[in-house]
């Protein structure tokens, strides 16, 4: 551990000496994100932008060098998460499905391939097909169709807070004009949502709730992995950030959430999401969800829900006697007697 007690640090190189970057959680905090290319970051020298993927930096002072120290006792190693990337959504090996089979290796499998041979390939199979990691360039290949995908190497967000939950910059040895900090104010930028009735994005807002996006997103900037208490109404609920859900602590009723920073350029007007599938007369008919013999179990909200929480996932429901299975990568839903296949949207 450093002198903050954090297991990791982030320094610039600078006239041939490396300095510590104050604030570096933050940086640290988008690092650990699979899907995030870089941050760009405001010093007294003016604004950098790091480039997580090959550690380079772009800015008035491009001719810097940039690099993440991890210091970590005999007795402890780094929790790594690797992911690839299926279509537009970054997927961890052996936690999310994805258009193919999910495979029988984890995170874990690949770390220890790569600790032993960082320039060295590993193969293994996912259902039918086999396929082979590069780690030099780091790109998967399926060895039968010889399709790519791009790949990514990031360590899970572990680090060590106070008990307060709020992060201990470190005070050693600070260079004050190498000082990360966020281009925009996070708690202006940001806005936090839950999926209401009917597929309803609502933000969270007092006083009918006991928080807003801006307490959700300064929990959030402290530990990503971490879970937030919070009441509205006569019920009290559990927003788990790891996997961008809302629980009701009573009745158990768990609702989609979702993170939009004003980059994303998503309009802050509620949008409601509709799911359809194509009938057998070839027409488009929506979910409806309905209580008697032969309805449909789910709704637009429920698929719309799902989908938030794992776009590359799958889900399960049924109607009268069929069951059936939605592939979300493919937008295909699948009856499980028959075999039949049909197209699905979401408008």
């Amino acid at each position: 551990m450093n002198a903050s007690g954090k297991h990791y640090e982030w320094q610039l190189c600078y006239g041939q000496q490396w300095f510590p970057i104050a604030n570096d959680h933050i940086i640290e905090c988008n690092y650990c994100q699979p899907g995030a290319r870089g941050i760009t970051i405001d010093t007294h020298m003016g604004s950098l932008y790091i480039n997580f993927d090959d550690m380079t930096l772009r800015g008035t002072f491009a001719d810097l060098a940039v690099r993440r120290l991890s210091s970590l006792s005999h007795n402890q190693i780094e929790d790594v998460g690797w992911y690839y990337k299926d279509n537009s959504y970054w997927c961890e090996y052996g936690v999310q499905e994805s258009s193919y089979r999910m495979s029988m290796i984890s995170s874990r499998d690949l770390e220890q391939q790569y600790n032993s041979n960082p320039s060295g390939c590993f193969q293994f199979k996912a259902g039918k097909y086999s396929y082979i990691v590069n780690f030099s360039d780091m790109m998967q290949m399926n060895l039968s169709t010889r399709k790519q995908r791009k790949v990514r190497r990031r360590p899970k967000f572990t680090s060590v807070t106070n008990s307060l939950n709020t992060f201990e910059p470190s005070t050693s040895a600070m260079n004050p004009f190498l000082s990360a900090t966020p281009p925009v104010n996070p708690s202006t930028a940001v806005t936090w949502q839950f999926m209401g009735d009917e597929g309803i994005w609502t933000e969270y807002q007092k006083p009918h709730s006991s928080l807003n996006s801006m307490d959700i997103e300064r929990q959030y900037q402290s530990n990503p992995q971490s879970q937030l208490l919070f009441t509205a109404g006569y019920y009290t609920y559990t927003i788990c950030f790891n996997g961008m859900y809302q629980i009701n602590n009573t009745v158990w009723t768990k609702r989609a959430i979702r993170r939009i920073s004003a980059n994303e350029n998503i309009s802050s007007t509620l949008c409601q999401a509709r799911w359809q599938f194509k009938d057998m007369t070839g027409y488009w008919a929506d979910f409806i969800k309905g209580e008697g013999r032969g309805e449909c179990t789910v709704s637009s909200q429920d698929i719309e829900m799902q989908y938030q929480q794992n776009r590359a996932g799958v889900m399960r429901y049924s109607t009268g006697h069929f069951n059936y299975h939605l592939n979300f990568s493919e937008m295909i839903q699948t009856n499980l007697s028959t075999g039949t296949r049909r197209p699905v949207r979401r408008v």
